[in-house]
């Protein structure tokens, strides 16, 4: 006789996210149910039941969908139509595709949280004792843009570079372009208006003293549960390194978790949702972009924090009691970034064990440059020296043989 599931949660997706979801979830008796696009996705390699098939296509999403109490994801590549679909069929999405259209879509989350900053959704955005920001504003200033003269325009009132994303489907950096020039705009975007949607939104570029990430789980009864503010360095737009507690005043991590609080239960989030933030030079706390779903900033938590973003996540789309998001210490980790040799990191993985304090996770993952293969977390008396044990943890994992 088989053992009863605690419950059975369906994931849109089978990646690493998936991956560490199923092991939070096997600590629980859940059953995790993942929709993979091959039996070789991580999720699937660690063991998780799996439908294969594709998420833009609905057959594929209902059939993994029936096997769960509720569904989520671990990613957001799935058309907006199709999960409002599989909600009509009676399915429990969590988040909502309302409001996993946030996530999906730049220019609706510009849109929507530019109106919440003038109506005094928080009043001042600026962080206590800096910089004298009166303004109201949620995110940089953005305009959509369908055509080279759009982008022309936005440079004549902010200046020259500006910030080119694409509206849906970027991450890791795809889809994020810097425009220093006319003639750059030029070779990006057509010269008269394409199709009847843009694609992409034009943003300010910013003078920026910090770039982080606060994790906000919320459960439909409306329970809320936020993570110290954890600071994320990025190269090429992938993060490469987190520090928890992140490097910021007493007063700014305060005001950076009120904002996300409040956007969460604005936007009726439930589940775990990372809002990504922007400190600029002159004190302003903006918006960059919403993840509902585990997400890279989160990793940290499954060592630093005494419930992790995984566990995190299910008790909050079950409607469970929601776990401590105490730190059990200062950390730091390193993302693993395949290079151009392609080195497999399981083959330095027993070399990154031997460093004192090191927790290695590797993603079963294909080696290729510029993918996440893993990541190394450590602890440390403060986030200097969890960084530099995290730091020399991954070098060694990724040096030749």
């Amino acid at each position: 006789m088989s053992a009863r599931a605690n419950a059975i949660v369906t994931m849109i997706g089978a990646g690493q996210l998936a991956r560490m979801t199923h092991q939070a979830a096997i600590d629980y008796a859940i059953t995790l149910h993942v929709l993979a696009s091959s039996a070789s996705d991580p999720a699937v390699l660690a063991g998780a039941d799996h439908t294969v098939g594709r998420p833009d296509r609905y057959g594929d999403l209902e059939a993994a969908a029936s096997f769960g109490d509720v569904v989520t994801f671990d990613h957001e590549l799935v058309p907006t139509a199709l999960l409002y679909r599989l909600e009509e069929a009676g399915h429990v999405l969590r988040p909502t595709p309302a409001a996993l259209a946030f996530a999906q879509d730049k220019l609706l989350a510009r849109r929507t949280l530019a109106d919440l900053g003038e109506a005094g959704f928080m009043g001042k955005t600026g962080i206590p004792g800096d910089a004298d920001t009166d303004a109201d504003t949620l995110v940089p200033a953005f305009a959509e843009a369908r055509s080279a003269r759009d982008a022309y325009a936005f440079a004549a009132e902010h200046g020259w570079p500006v910030v080119l994303k694409a509206r849906g489907g970027g991450y890791d950096g795809r889809g994020v372009h810097i425009l220093r020039s006319p003639t750059e705009t030029a070779r990006m975007l057509p010269a008269a208006p394409e199709g009847p949607e843009p694609g992409w939104v034009l943003e300010e570029h910013l003078d920026l003293a910090a770039e982080l990430s606060i994790l906000v789980a919320r459960r439909p009864s409306g329970e809320v549960a936020s993570y110290p503010p954890v600071g994320t360095q990025q190269e090429d737009g992938m993060c490469r390194e987190l520090t928890l507690p992140a490097r910021l005043s007493e007063g700014a991590g305060r005001a950076a978790t009120d904002l996300a609080e409040s956007l969460v239960a604005s936007l009726g989030v439930v589940g775990v949702c990372a809002v990504e933030l922007f400190q600029t030079s002159d004190g302003r706390l903006l918006v960059n972009e919403l993840a509902m779903r585990p997400h890279n900033s989160g990793h940290i938590t499954i060592e630093a924090c005494e419930t992790s973003q995984f566990h995190q996540h299910l008790r909050a789309v079950l409607d469970w009691p929601l776990g401590s998001t105490a730190l059990r210490s200062p950390a730091a980790t390193v993302n693993l970034i395949g290079g151009p040799a392609g080195i497999d990191p399981i083959d330095g993985c027993s070399r990154a064990l031997g460093v004192h304090g090191a927790h290695v996770h590797l993603y079963a993952k294909e080696p290729r440059a510029g993918r996440k293969l893993g990541h190394v977390t450590a602890l440390g008396s403060d986030v200097e020296e969890a960084l530099e044990i995290a730091r020399e943890a991954a070098r060694l994992v990724l040096a030749p043989a």
